[in-house]
């Protein structure tokens, strides 16, 4: 039986990540700031599925809590076989709108948790020649729009770099980006949905679903829905300079507001 740590993991896709490996018959070490939370969704997955679930305390917004989550990656006597960096959040606002504490938080959370989270866990991959790690990003990753956009970019790129770097070790790492999900992010950003079309939203267990089909194919990005696929394929072949135009009027239009 081995054994996944899930950041992020009371809500949303981090929750649909949990609830499919405990299915599964993983071992879970489960990760979010919320201690009751936690204790309650390891207690159901526990009841639920037989498996063994660990509570892990940690803000990856802070230098102690993403300490926290180093350390359990790198305990050899219990290894963590895979790792979804899911913890993440958005700021309401445009740039410049936005208070830069709380857009430092966010960089914290997405770009430095992400990396020495990554590198915990690979490091102790690479030395038993197995593991997998899927970072969770956005498709706000490829268009020029915000600086949640511009971490998510840095998700990618890290991960892919990271999978090239580590290739023949064993280890796999695969960034995932979803679109509009039916979770909490974006109720706890305090952004309004009723504008968002009903075909743009994904649900979050099929989502899990196929991101973890893609990791077993050994891909390094996963975009989990022919509907964004298709999205992020125009996006491709589109001018830069057009391409930024037309996500900042998007953006205006269905963006959370």
């Amino acid at each position: 039986m081995t054994t996944a740590l899930i950041t992020g993991s009371t809500a949303g896709i981090g929750a649909a990540f949990a609830r499919r490996l405990a299915a599964d018959g993983h071992d879970l070490v489960l990760v979010a700031r919320d201690t009751g939370r936690l204790t309650e969704q390891a207690t159901e997955l526990h009841d639920r599925h037989g498996i063994e679930a660990e509570v892990l305390t940690a803000d990856l917004a802070t230098d102690e809590g993403i300490e926290t989550v180093t350390a359990r990656l790198g305990d050899r006597k219990n290894p963590v076989d895979l790792l979804v960096n899911n913890a993440g959040f958005g700021n309401k606002g445009r740039y410049l709108d936005v208070d830069m504490a709380d857009e430092l938080r966010m960089l914290k959370v997405h770009v430095e948790a992400v990396l020495r989270l990554t590198s915990a866990a690979t490091a102790a991959m690479r030395e038993r020649g197995r593991g997998g790690v899927v970072n969770v990003a956005s498709v706000a990753a490829f268009v020029p729009r915000g600086t949640y956009g511009a971490s998510k970019a840095w998700v990618v790129q890290f991960t892919q770099g990271a999978a090239r770097d580590l290739a023949g070790s064993g280890v796999r790492l695969m960034a995932l980006c979803p679109g509009f999900v039916r979770t909490e992010f974006h109720q706890r950003a305090g952004m309004g949905t009723d504008n968002i079309p009903g075909w743009m939203w994904l649900d979050a267990d099929k989502l899990v679903a196929a991101a973890l089909a893609d990791l077993a194919r050994g891909r390094t990005v996963s975009i989990p829905d022919p509907r964004y696929k298709a999205l992020m394929g125009l996006v491709k072949v589109t001018p830069r300079g057009l391409l930024g135009g037309v996500a900042s009027k998007t953006g205006r239009k269905y963006g959370p507001r």
